[in-house]
């Protein structure tokens, strides 16, 4: 920190002492405010913090260690950040090694339970690389590989300057290619976190860029999404070391250092960039550290300072000025950032108060709420309590079916392709499986009445797309059987065994898949009721066992009724495959008739081309034996007398060879197994359209319309019969009074900690104002 100069006025440094006294207070109540709203979980006051952006290889995080004043992180080629880290930096000259605490990261995420064993507490500074390292690793392997939830750490050291640094994940610059598809979405991610992260107001963005043409903006482009007249980022070209080499002309460096604004594409916070280098080499005692102390590593940075000052000076063959000077080195960076900071720190405390009072009083809110629901907890309230939670239950269940937009369909729905995954696919013996093209509404993420809705349709057009099976001529044979009175064959009922026997087989499961399917749907409205429930403002997880109650009697309710509604399908399909009914295969007679009319047809033209074969063969006969004149006129009296019964002849033998094909022979003639195949088809065909109208009818009428008419009753039936039995069935009230005893006394600690930083807050902005008077 810097000291008054000893040429001030002794009134001149009381100023400036209570100037530095005010700043540490006024750190100190950010840093508690932010630790405060970490452990609440909620978001984070509006705090001045510098986020640091780089992409991996320009140096990002020895530069973040460079401004911190000791190492901290593993740098090295590579992903190395996975998640943003927040370091709440705080000096303090009695710290002669770095004192980290841990605190609880904001946001949502998956390990909370293991975050929180080793949040809140003081750690070695190994411990927290450690940490941090495991913690990269594990998103390493995890398939988002990146998380946007901060690692939030509090450090208090002698080197440290006052900042809030989050250093964030390097972004990616992938090759083009669909084999790079992997890293191009990886870059993608990387992007979408650091844009959030920069998004705030308030932030100041540190953007690194690694080279030595400013018309090269690859960090820049990034920036300038969120940021697009860089008016709250500051420039800093890293690695200045290696490119004071690169420059052979004095005019290249003054382009350099004074990049012209077109070529910056705005109006950046400091005026011109920054340009640092950061001595290379790891802290420690082992044989691979160059620097053995934190020491040695801080004087290892000012002596690099100003060995670029003394190669920038030899390149442009002139002395720097002192404006050019203030912009080498990170001690510059580090002192301009963190006069910026003060500046913001302090511009915000206004802001602060009217937050923290606001917060002051929902916090007052919660805890006269938690008072009043240990007032309620005696027996009649509960019950009655209990239900009005039912009465609001049942009737969130019936708006879903009805229909509502209220639950977000990104939680709560499903596509049709998640519905198969989770409910069960309607697939047959042939596994047929409808494109999700043909299907309606198949994209969309569905719930409640609309999902119940798009899968009867499935349904419908599933069942309705199947054909009758292939029938081989070994089916044919063993269905003709033997009579009890006859050894003929009878194809009409060869064609009834075979028709139900096909049916029963190809429709019995998607029957049992519609129930499970339907059923999933239904127990899927538990849940979303309960939210919509809390989205009203009714607190379910002091209404857990009730819930769960509820759950228990719906689910077994669903399932009764589903099952009783599949047995009635049931009863349907094994009478309509067990006694074939003539008059339910009306609708296919036409085609019958058509196939009939043309079987006779063909049946007629083989006959009469036999006929006219047999009678020209007989008129050759003659031909070859005797004149026309010659022929006695008894012949041809004779002869056209057989021509006016040759189709007699021929009916009769067309009808003796259908009995000898269908009645005495068992040898298939392709006649009968065509019309076989006929009548299995159309009957089959009938049990379908039964099948499909009865099934839909009675899943409406004895699944879904129970749901809505006969579930209330028995749920406050149930209700009823638990307040007789004991009420912790519906309350676990010994639980539920130890935690609203234990939600107060928090909220208790959470009000104290909020007044004093309210109080605090106010003092530091009534100290603020009354030393501007006095400047």
């Amino acid at each position: 920190m810097a000291t008054p100069p000893e040429s001030l006025s002794p009134a001149a440094a009381a100023v400036e002492d209570d100037w530095e006294e005010a700043r540490g207070l006024l750190y100190e109540a950010y840093n508690e405010l932010q630790g405060l709203a970490a452990e609440l979980g909620g978001a984070a006051a509006p705090a001045p913090a510098v986020v640091v952006v780089g992409h991996q290889t320009d140096g990002k995080s020895a530069l973040v260690e460079a401004l911190m004043g000791f190492q901290f992180n593993h740098v090295g080629g590579g992903t190395k950040t996975r998640r943003p880290v927040a370091l709440h930096l705080r000096f303090n000259p009695r710290c002669h090694a770095p004192r980290c605490r841990l605190l609880a990261g904001s946001g949502a995420g998956d390990d909370e339970d293991e975050e929180a064993g080793v949040a809140g507490r003081a750690m070695p500074l190994a411990d927290i690389q450690a940490y941090i390292e495991a913690e990269n690793m594990r998103l390493e392997n995890d398939p988002s590989q990146f998380s946007e939830k901060e690692i939030i750490i509090r450090i208090e050291y002698k080197h440290c300057p006052n900042l809030t640094i989050i250093d964030t994940p390097g972004l990616i610059l992938p090759a083009p290619g669909r084999k790079n598809r992997v890293l191009q979405s990886q870059a993608c991610a990387v992007e979408t976190l650091v844009r959030a992260k920069i998004k705030h107001k308030e932030t100041i963005i540190l953007c690194l860029e690694d080279c030595s043409d400013w018309s090269n903006a690859t960090t820049r482009r990034v920036v300038m999404q969120v940021d697009p007249d860089l008016a709250r980022t500051v420039l800093v070209s890293t690695k200045l070391d290696t490119k004071i080499l690169q420059f052979a002309r004095a005019s290249d460096v003054e382009v350099f250092l004074h990049p012209p604004t077109c070529a910056l594409d705005g109006s950046l916070l400091g005026d011109y960039p920054f340009f640092t280098s950061v001595p290379s080499g790891r802290v420690g005692s082992c044989h691979e550290a160059v620097f053995r102390s934190n020491e040695e590593f801080k004087k290892a940075i000012s002596l690099r300072e100003l060995e670029d000052v003394a190669s920038l000076e030899d390149k442009l063959g002139r002395g720097l000025t002192k404006e050019e000077k203030n912009r080498i080195g990170v001690s510059n960076l580090r002192l301009f950032l963190e006069e910026l900071l003060r500046k913001r720190y302090i511009e915000s405390v206004p802001l602060i108060i009217p937050l923290l009072e606001k917060e002051h009083r929902g916090a007052t809110r919660k805890l006269r709420e938690v008072n009043q629901e240990i007032s309620d907890l005696d027996e009649a309230k509960m019950k009655e309590k209990a239900r009005l939670f039912h009465d609001s239950f049942l009737s969130k269940l019936s708006l879903l079916l009805k229909g509502m937009v209220v639950a977000p369909p990104d939680r709560f729905g499903e596509t049709l392709i998640n519905e198969r995954i989770n409910g069960g696919t309607f697939t047959g013996s042939e596994n047929f499986l409808i494109p999700n093209k043909l299907m309606p509404n198949a994209g969309m993420r569905l719930y409640g009445g609309a999902q119940y809705h798009r899968a009867m349709a499935e349904f419908r057009l599933v069942v309705g797309s199947i054909r009758c099976p292939p029938i081989t001529r070994e089916e044919i044979v063993n269905a003709c059987g033997v009579e009890d009175i006859h050894d003929g064959t009878n194809y009409s009922r060869t064609a009834c065994v075979l028709a139900v026997a096909k049916a029963r087989d190809t429709f019995e499961p998607y029957l049992h898949q519609l129930g499970f399917r339907l059923l999933y749907i239904m127990k899927r409205l538990i849940p979303i009721s309960a939210f919509l429930l809390e989205k009203d403002g009714e607190n379910c997880s002091s209404h857990d066992v009730l819930v769960k109650r509820v759950k228990a009697a719906f689910d077994r309710f669903a399932e009764s009724t589903e099952q009783s509604c599949r047995e009635r399908c049931m009863e349907d399909l094994v009478s309509t495959t067990r006694y074939v009914t003539w008059s339910l295969h009306n609708k296919n007679r036409a085609g019958l008739r058509h196939f009939f009319d043309s079987f006779v047809a063909q049946e007629q033209l083989s006959v009469n081309t036999l006929t006219a074969h047999s009678t020209g063969l007989h008129e050759q006969s003659f031909g070859l034996n005797d004149n026309k004149q010659d022929r006695p006129k008894g012949d041809f009296k004779s002869s056209n007398s057989s021509e006016a019964n040759s189709p007699t002849v021929a009916s009769e033998t067309r009808l003796v060879d259908l009995l000898d094909s269908t009645l005495w022979n068992r040898r298939l003639a392709p006649s009968s197994e065509r019309l076989v195949y006929a009548l299995v088809h159309q009957i089959f065909h009938g049990i379908k359209e039964h099948f499909l109208v009865t099934t839909e009818l009675k899943f409406n009428c004895f699944l879904l319309m129970p749901i809505v008419d006969k579930l209330p009753a028995l749920l406050r039936e149930d209700l009823e019969s638990a307040f007789e039995d004991d009420l912790d069935s519906i309350f676990d009230v010994t639980q539920l009074r130890h935690s609203l005893g234990q939600r107060k006394r928090d909220l208790e600690i959470e009000l104290k900690r909020i007044k004093r930083l309210k109080e605090k807050f106010a003092e530091i902005n009534k100290k603020l104002n009354s030393l501007q008077v006095r400047q």
